[in-house]
């Protein structure tokens, strides 16, 4: 398994790029906190939430936000068994995105699509991060989630599209852990960052050209 620190070195020493793992700047640590299926602040009627992992959530996270009914998506932890997970500390969690919707902008199905066509979802994990912290999960919080997420798995793999089964885990949704404040918004926040130059622009760029009737 392969998971990269945070460098805490000067701007002027190269960092080197192939994670989302590796920022350039001294970074506060704070505290994990647990977060229902809504937040506080988003306590509204017609909101509602979904998870997503696909590799780093630097690039799930700016993929999400570029869709229209997307109030917010939040970066975290997800999947795993320990508490309090970190960034240092992840365990056996997966880099994770809660995703607040308006459903009646955006269906949980068109996410499903955006999840699926912007991920190759028969490896483990992304290019260039692969690993158990970044494995390919969709959460369900409820049986009409679950049939829709196995039936959307079940014909992808009946379709031919791809050489290899995909290998999405389905697992119920447990609780969600907010990452720390630096890895909100970061593709948007470091648009200088190498690998956000390299690795989440180009993802994000790709999506945007193959769904563009889903973005804000």
């Amino acid at each position: 398994m392969y998971r990269k620190g945070v460098f805490f070195i000067p701007l002027t020493i190269v960092v080197f790029v192939g994670s989302c793992q590796n920022t350039t700047e001294n970074v506060k640590q704070t505290t994990n906190e647990e977060v229902n299926a809504v937040p506080t602040v988003y306590e509204e009627k017609d909101l509602d939430t979904a998870y997503f992992a696909s590799g780093c959530f630097w690039c799930v996270e700016a993929i999400y936000e570029s869709i229209k009914g997307v109030q917010e998506a939040v970066s975290g932890y997800s999947g795993g068994k320990e508490k309090n997970p970190t960034y240092q500390s992840v365990g056996t969690h997966a880099e994770t995105v809660q995703v607040i919707y308006n459903p009646s902008i955006v269906r949980f199905n068109q996410l499903l699509n955006a999840y699926y066509g912007s991920q190759d979802p028969t490896t483990f994990g992304q290019e260039p991060d692969f690993g158990e912290h970044y494995r390919s999960i969709i959460f369900y919080q409820n049986q009409q989630e679950k049939m829709l997420i196995d039936h959307y798995k079940d014909s992808l793999n009946s379709s031919g599209k791809y050489s290899k089964p995909v290998i999405t885990e389905v697992k119920e949704f447990d609780k969600f852990w907010k990452a720390e404040d630096y890895h909100q918004n970061y593709e948007r926040l470091h648009p200088d960052q190498p690998y956000v130059r390299s690795v989440s622009r180009p993802r994000l760029e790709r999506f945007k050209q193959a769904f563009p009737e889903l973005l804000k």
